[in-house]
């Protein structure tokens, strides 16, 4: 009982939980400039006040969100621990668990878009994600392509890329239409690399996905 009673959250904690939730809807709904401080707190159903509590301002809560996201995949992407086929079989499970998400899906679109000015809080966030995603990428296919001449390792990673994020916005606007799944795995069998089916993995990234 002892034990339960230390890890149950706080009332302090919960209230900085609802918060970042409703930034999250909030800002997959209409973005991060759209969305006032008060808007996210009369979402939570605190008072203005009540939001600077926790949070000395909406950058602080922006920030918040993304590093929530990141703390669910970065084990599946980052980790130094994954081989070269580990890596990219989990990011084509990744593209199938976020069709189950399309807020979280949203959030990304919206504000990857925005940051491109280098003016946005999170400009600085979304360049370097970028730019370690596409380093781990890189080496993943350098190891997966082999001897293979074209495309070149540091390209085909970049393509990667921009195929999973313009299958988002397409999947956003006509879900029913788009099979994103389906998509980046014919890329990949392009290049030469089998991807697993849905159910050859005893490993689902949803059990991780806490965002």
């Amino acid at each position: 009982m002892a034990d339960a009673h230390r890890t149950r959250p706080s009332k302090g904690e919960r209230t900085r939980q609802r918060i970042i939730d409703s930034a999250t809807e909030l800002f997959s709904r209409s973005g991060y400039r759209a969305v006032s401080l008060r808007d996210i707190a009369a979402h939570a159903g605190i008072t203005h006040a009540g939001a600077l509590h926790h949070f000395p301002n909406k950058e602080a809560m922006l920030l918040h969100v993304l590093s929530r996201r990141d703390e669910a995949d970065a084990p599946l992407v980052l980790s130094p621990d994954l081989s070269h086929r580990e890596l990219v079989d989990n990011i084509v499970r990744i593209v199938e668990r976020n069709t189950a998400t399309p807020g979280l899906v949203s959030l990304y679109v919206n504000l990857s878009a925005e940051a491109t000015d280098p003016a946005h809080p999170a400009h600085a966030y979304f360049v370097r994600r970028y730019r370690v995603l596409r380093e781990h990428l890189t080496t993943a296919f350098a190891g997966l392509l082999g001897a293979r001449a074209h495309p070149a390792p540091e390209v085909a990673a970049r393509q990667f890329v921009a195929l999973q994020d313009g299958l988002q916005v397409q999947w956003l606007l006509d879900p029913d239409s788009v099979d994103m799944r389906t998509v980046v795995t014919s890329f990949l069998r392009g290049l030469g690399i089998t991807v697993p089916a849905p159910d050859d993995s005893s490993t689902d990234p949803s059990e991780d996905r806490t965002v």
